[in-house]
Parts: structure tokens; C-alpha cells; sequence
């Protein structure tokens, strides 16, 4: 089966390869991982002692900073490697102040499996929520480095748990011990005798639990929003928006809307802000302008949403209408407000337990959608009682780093 595998990895690369020359996206990965080994030998010394963390995206990454910045105290004497599979993550934190090697991860080869380690060398190697490499993993396992998972999720229609999953089922065999966020994870690894797990619960939360802490100030959003009643749609994509703008352009002037989309290339900004009929303002365009004067801003760049759910009083998380899959919904949560989201949340724990407890709502179509917002603006007590779930929410599942922390301090 290793073999197998290996021979479709390398049909998988030459795809790529082929691939980056009609696609931009394919293009940025596979000139990203071009000179990977040579920025290895030059930013990592044999004499140095090295840590490693593994993302496949933004999102792991961001699930994984919690423990990354507490690795950073604990062992400030090693050096951090961060490596990324996606362009989506590398992109956007290959300059974090987090890490001191950020890199992308090379294709799953033997070969490059085998060279990365060796470079490398880390003291331990930690990989977030999934990305199940086999051969970097045994390659790990074969200079003896513990490898660990934190925030792990499974769930039982994964090929480890089928009866041909056989093979994959001894890459997990790798890793000395599992932090999984949920009792289910726990019980399916032990289907298949994998007993090293800790129900840790999920890092996100006190990722985003910090965000309340932090500065959260943007001038431009408060002099938007005045004293409206402001609704953030963040992430959204094509279908999400339909439904909003629908929305926006029936509704009252007295409403301030703010929409991040998840894609902002130009001629897609553009639809959007022709679509909607109130005055709308992007944030590319903001500069000498009274904001006040606006209804609708639309937010055509990066790294700003979470400070602006700080300014919202309803949230619409996007991603669920279509199939995507839903972005973040702890970032609106943490600062206590309601959440509406799309239909599609079977896979997504969080979403599905704060529906659970009436602080998120799911929607399948405008009628839903218009019902539901229609209530949060105009019923008051409504509105903060389930703002107030989601933060208790998130404030009474954090934890998780600490946790993982105490078993790495073995390491020490």
C-alpha cells in the first residue's frame, strides 16, 4: 500500500505541476515550495534545537497560536518552524513574529520527507486538527521525535476508521500521544486501539477568548456605525450574499451593514457594491469621506474582521449556504453576539452546540433569513439574551492550551 500511495503522490505532483499554469493559486503553491530546502539550510544551524508546528491553512494556524505563543516562553531557547500546506495560510502569516522559520511544506515524497526532518531536526513536532502525512510522519518516527496532535477532530466516516483503512491507521500509530476536542474523537481513536488521547476541548477558544483582551479600536468602523444598530457579515461568499442583499436593500436606513467577503478580487467587489441599492462605501475607497453618511461598507481587504465583529450587533457568519464550509463562528461569539449562519453545519461541533443552546441560528433560505433578523433588530432582550449564550459559550470552553501545555513541558 506504501507503495501505491507513493506512486499517487508523484501523479499528484505532476497534476500540480501541470495545473500552475492555468491557475494562479496552483502557481503560488508550487513556486512557494521551489526553494523550501535551500531557506531550511540557511535559517536552521545543525546546533540549533528546533521546534516544529505543521497547518494545513489560516484557520489551523490560528487554532494552533494559542500553544505557539506559550511555546514560545516555555522553550525560548528553540527555534520555531512553522510550515504551511496552503497558499491560503503561508500567504498571509509567512512574516508572523510567531515562528522563526515559516515555511511551506513540501509535497509527502520520501525523499522530501525524509530531507525536511533531517534539516529540521525538531524536538518535537506538533501538527494541528488533522493533516495525516504519512510519510512525514514515519520519517518523525524514525529519528524518534515525538509527535503530537492538538485539537484534534475525527469523525467516524474517516478512512482510519473503515476496514481498508488499515494502512493509514498505522500513521496514526506515529504519533505519541492525541489532544482531541471532543468525547467522540476519543472513542473512535480507541476503536482502533489508539488509547494515548486527552479530551483537551478546542485551542479557537482561547484564541478568540484573547481577542477581548486585546485593542480592538477602529476609528473609521465607529464613525460608520454611530449609534446604529450595526449588522457584520463576515466571510461571506456569492450565496451568502444573495440572501443579504435582498436583505439590505428592503430594510430600514437606520441599519448599518458591514460585509467582509471571503474573496475580495476586485470585478467580485464590484458585483456586490452594484447589487445593492442603499449608499455603500468600500474600504479601499473610505479615505476623505464622511462614513456616517453610509449604510452599507463593504470591507475589500484582509486582517481587520475580528476587531470589526467588536462593533457588531448581529453577526452572519458565512460559508453554510454554500459548500464551503462555515468560517469562524467563535470570533463573533466571544464578543457576545448573536450569530446567523447558513444550513450546511454538520460538520462543525460548535456550531451545531451553540444552535443547541439558542446563541446561533441556522437558515436555509430568505424567508428564514429576514425572520430571524428581522426579530434580533427589533426585540431588544432577544437579542442580548442570546448574545450573552454565545460568550458564555466560548468563555466556559477555554482551557485547552494549558493542557496541552503541562504534557510539553516533559519535553523541557
Amino acid at each position: 500500500m506504501h507503495i501505491v500511495y507513493n506512486f499517487l503522490v508523484h501523479i499528484g505532483a505532476f497534476a500540480v505541476w501541470v495545473l500552475q499554469f492555468f491557475s494562479p493559486k496552483m502557481k503560488v503553491f508550487v513556486r512557494g515550495r521551489k526553494d523550501v530546502f535551500g531557506s531550511l539550510k540557511k535559517e536552521i544551524l545543525p546546533k540549533d534545537k528546533t521546534i516544529w508546528m505543521h497547518c494545513a491553512s489560516l484557520g489551523e494556524y490560528e487554532q494552533g497560536l494559542p500553544v505557539l505563543k506559550e511555546i514560545r516562553k516555555e522553550f525560548s531557547d528553540h527555534k520555531i518552524v512553522l510550515s504551511f500546506f496552503s497558499p491560503s495560510g503561508y500567504e498571509v502569516k509567512k512574516n508572523t513574529a510567531e515562528a522563526d522559520v515559516i515555511c511551506y511544506l513540501p509535497l509527502d515524497t520520501t525523499k522530501n520527507a525524509r530531507k525536511f526532518v533531517a534539516l529540521t531536526h525538531p524536538k518535537m513536532a506538533l501538527f494541528v486538527k488533522y493533516e495525516f502525512w504519512p510519510n512525514f510522519l514515519f520519517a518523525l518516527k524514525k529519528q524518534d521525535i515525538p509527535v503530537l496532535l492538538i485539537s484534534g477532530l475525527f469523525r467516524k466516516n474517516q478512512l482510519f476508521f473503515q476496514p481498508y483503512g488499515s494502512w493509514m491507521r498505522k500513521s496514526l500509530a506515529v504519533f505519541d500521544h492525541f489532544f482531541v476536542q471532543d468525547k467522540r474523537s476519543k472513542e473512535l481513536l480507541k476503536s482502533i486501539s489508539i488509547k494515548k488521547v486527552t479530551i483537551s476541548g478546542d485551542t479557537r477558544f482561547d484564541r478568540v477568548y484573547q481577542q477581548i483582551e486585546q485593542d480592538n479600536t477602529l476609528e473609521f468602523i465607529q464613525d460608520f456605525k454611530q449609534n446604529n444598530i450595526c449588522i457584520v457579515a463576515g466571510s461571506t461568499w456569492p450565496e451568502d450574499e444573495d440572501l443579504l442583499v435582498e436583505f439590505i436593500n428592503q430594510t430600514s436606513e437606520e441599519i448599518k451593514y458591514i460585509i467582509a467577503p471571503h474573496n475580495i478580487k476586485p470585478h467580485l467587489i464590484q458585483k456586490l457594491k452594484e447589487s445593492i441599492t442603499k449608499k455603500c462605501v468600500l474600504f479601499s475607497e473610505k479615505e476623505r469621506k464622511n462614513l456616517g453618511d453610509y449604510s452599507v461598507f463593504i470591507i475589500d481587504t484582509i486582517g481587520l474582521l475580528t476587531k470589526i465583529y467588536s462593533y457588531a450587533d448581529i453577526a452572519y457568519v458565512g460559508g453554510a449556504m454554500g459548500t464551503t464550509g462555515l468560517h469562524n463562528i467563535l470570533e463573533p461569539a466571544t464578543f457576545g453576539l448573536p450569530i446567523v449562519i447558513g444550513k450546511k453545519i454538520n460538520k462543525f461541533p460548535e456550531a451545531d452546540a451553540l444552535k443547541n443552546r439558542a446563541g446561533l441560528f441556522s437558515i436555509s433560505n430568505y424567508k428564514d433569513l429576514e425572520k430571524i433578523l428581522n426579530t434580533l433588530i427589533f426585540d431588544t432582550t432577544f437579542r442580548e439574551k442570546t448574545g450573552k449564550i454565545s460568550s458564555e459559550y466560548v468563555s466556559n470552553n477555554t482551557g485547552a492550551t494549558q493542557i496541552i501545555l503541562k504534557y510539553l513541558k516533559k519535553y523541557h
